[in-house]
């Protein structure tokens, strides 16, 4: 991988956990199978203690991004093959994945991953594992999880396969959380939820990054929700990021409105004249 010339993009400067980013993605371009580029130049920058979220459309790129981050796109034979990810100042590109865990970062995979054969507390005593941590330490980590999702220890018997979509998600968030995590790099959190079960997710990730210091990298097609929860927002477009700025801002331009949220001046718009945004894109003329 080569290292191109680039800005190094800033994290945002009213965020909380502002200073100097904790992730920084520079100028990253992947491609799959040697000849599909997928990523075209994403810069990105992650505060510590912030909640970022990483928005668009299905294909934008959004998963590509963050398996770039945490190493996991050679066994879909994909390659950053230009550009620099750094995790503290340090360069974690080619890092074997579990090698990254152990400094902090760890990825929910999209699609609520889970054993099925074994149980709830059996799959998160597995995100205990990196960890060389007493017993003791392991028990408290695991109250804690229970804490945040009451329902987990309801079901801490239930044969995982056999549980719900929506606790199967908090069965995935809970096993990362079992790592001691400084990072959690969280992909479409709300797919295939109910709303409520939307709303609840995002409150306990909410919950977790004020009262446990986490801080979240999430990819999400549901602009509505990520804007309300998230402090800062990219946007993503064929591989590239067309829009940054703070999560209010965001919420509050004109184009993110029409495009992401359906709303215009004129009031709400149905999807099939939203979808006119595609040979409009005002952010990139």
């Amino acid at each position: 991988m080569t290292e191109a010339q680039t800005l190094e993009p800033t994290a945002p400067v009213d965020a909380p956990g502002t200073g100097t980013p904790l992730l920084q993605v520079s100028n990253v371009e992947v491609i799959y199978n040697s000849v599909i580029l997928v990523l075209k130049g994403v810069s990105l920058a992650v505060p510590k203690g912030g909640i970022t979220a990483l928005l668009g459309g299905n294909g934008a790129g959004k998963s590509t991004t963050l398996k770039s981050i945490s190493n996991l796109l050679r066994s879909e034979r994909g390659e950053v093959t230009k550009g620099r990810i750094t995790y503290r100042g340090e360069q974690i590109y080619g890092l074997n994945p579990s090698d990254l865990v152990s400094r902090g970062v760890i990825q929910v995979m999209e699609g609520r991953h889970c054993f099925e054969h074994l149980t709830v507390e059996e799959n998160l005593m597995t995100g205990s594992y990196t960890r060389k941590a007493s017993r003791g330490d392991i028990d408290a980590d695991l109250e804690m999880v229970y804490t945040y999702f009451p329902r987990l220890k309801e079901r801490r018997r239930s044969q995982a396969g056999y549980t719900s979509g929506g606790e199967q998600q908090m069965l995935a968030i809970g096993r990362a959380l079992m790592s001691r995590p400084e990072t959690i790099l969280l992909d479409e959190p709300s797919m295939g939820l109910a709303p409520q079960l939307v709303e609840e997710i995002f409150n306990i990730v909410k919950s977790l990054n004020e009262e446990q210091g986490a801080t979240f990298l999430l990819a999400e097609q549901n602009t509505n929700v990520a804007l309300r929860f998230a402090h800062y927002g990219y946007i993503l477009e064929s591989g590239r990021v067309v829009m940054d700025g703070p999560a209010a801002d965001l919420r509050e331009n004109p184009d993110v409105k029409e495009f992401y949220l359906g709303m215009s001046e004129e009031g709400r718009k149905s999807f099939r004249d939203v979808r006119s945004y595609r040979r409009r894109k005002r952010w990139l003329s």
